[in-house]
């Protein structure tokens, strides 16, 4: 009897870990995440992302989808975005698309990074060679009057130690940004290769991608081991990893099950297509040059106001689009500011330069703080503005 008892609880037991085992690999439908990069990658982008990332794995989905067309980006939000793919406890899959769309520079990066790499048809990826924003171009020194060729040319008595030609005034500046701009090559070069490796793609292609600006269309991409297919669509892409096995960097596996699964697809709010706008390097660029013009401009007219006002909430929205400052550092920074400004207003005789320079600081800084994702604890514009009339009257 004991005898029995004993062979038959180690048969349900046994029974009940051969279930458990099956149900850890094999398929369960669940929903699919969808998050859209549209545009360059700047500190939006990677907000959208985190944000996105976390709403997935509160609903528990089964895999999130990239869906990109891109022509770069930032190398900081770019790498906020990589670092999150691979901390992610759900399996990655990135899709450039639609048809025509492109993944080049920051965009190859992310592709080479996820657990899945997909591409539409008439679509390309590369170009990742980094550009330093508002560096001199690599270019040779310019030709003094009364100079030749032939004292630029390399192994001449005017070349310096390093092997790189001065001009007749010994400016090493040109040589100075080429070593800046081959060390970031290298380290460019050396993630996208680490990357490469991690997902067993052509690490070839990544090293010719960084140093060469090398470009693959999808189908070129496909044969050469960078991506792992094609799709027309995303139903398309989901039909054809299903069953697929990913292994996670945490080394569990999942097997997908995407064939009959529910897409939901999550789009930038206004607040972040407003930080997408500033994060813009043309807008980015022009902000800072209106505060620097702005500060200059009072620094040697004292007393006007508005310019060093308008300066400073323009240099402060800068140093966020260069992602210099993370979105909550530049929202307090511009509170305060703000508050300052308002403060200064009933003491210094500024013609309402101060107090309306502070609403609008106060007001953009409560946007950059509007981040908590969480109903019911975001800052209301309608409240924002209501606090920045009142503390301006007051």
């Amino acid at each position: 009897m004991v005898r029995r008892l004993l062979s038959t609880a180690i048969l349900f037991f046994s029974g009940v870990i051969l279930l458990g085992l099956s149900l850890a690999h094999s398929p369960t439908t669940a929903t699919v995440v969808s998050l859209r990069i549209d545009g360059p990658i700047g500190p939006a982008t990677a907000d959208f992302i985190i944000r996105g990332f976390a709403l997935a794995v509160e609903r528990q989905a089964g895999l999130i989808v990239i869906e990109m067309d891109t022509p770069g980006g930032l190398d900081t939000s770019m790498r906020a975005i990589i670092k999150q793919i691979l901390a992610s406890p759900i399996p990655v899959a990135t899709y450039v698309s639609p048809e025509g769309a492109r993944a080049a520079s920051a965009g190859t990066f992310i592709l080479y990074a996820s657990h899945i790499a997909a591409m539409a048809p008439a679509t390309n990826l590369g170009a990742a060679s980094p550009v330093a924003i508002g560096a001199p171009p690599a270019a040779s020194d310019p030709i003094e009057p009364g100079s030749s060729d032939r004292a630029k040319a390399p192994g001449s008595p005017a070349d310096d130690e390093e092997g790189t030609a001065q001009n007749p005034r010994g400016n090493k500046a040109p040589a100075r940004a080429n070593v800046l701009m081959e060390k970031a090559t290298s380290d460019a070069a050396a993630y996208l290769r680490s990357l490469a490796q991690l997902r067993g793609r052509n690490a070839d292609f990544a090293e010719r991608a960084v140093r060469e600006a090398a470009s693959l269309s999808a189908h070129e991409a496909l044969e050469a081991g960078v991506i792992d297919l094609i799709a027309v669509d995303l139903p398309e892409l989901l039909a054809q990893i299903h069953g697929r096995e990913i292994r996670l960097d945490s080394g569990n596996i999942v097997t997908l099950a995407t064939a009959q699964a529910q897409i939901e697809r999550i789009t930038p709010d206004w607040k972040n297509q407003i930080l997408s706008l500033i994060s813009n390097p043309q807008v980015a660029l022009v902000l800072m040059m209106i505060g620097i013009y702005g500060l200059f401009f009072e620094l040697t007219s004292p007393g006007f106001a508005v310019p060093g006002v308008a300066g400073l909430i323009c240099i402060l929205i800068a140093l966020y689009a260069f992602h210099l400052l993370p979105v909550n550092w530049a929202g307090v920074a511009l509170i305060a500011l703000g508050t300052i400004l308002m403060i200064a207003e009933a003491f210094v005789p500024s013609f309402g330069a101060f107090g309306i320079g502070g609403m609008i600081a106060f007001i953009v800084g409560g946007l950059f703080l509007m981040d908590s994702g969480v109903p019911g604890f975001d800052i209301p514009i309608a409240f924002l503005v209501a606090l920045a009339l009142f503390s301006a009257r007051s």
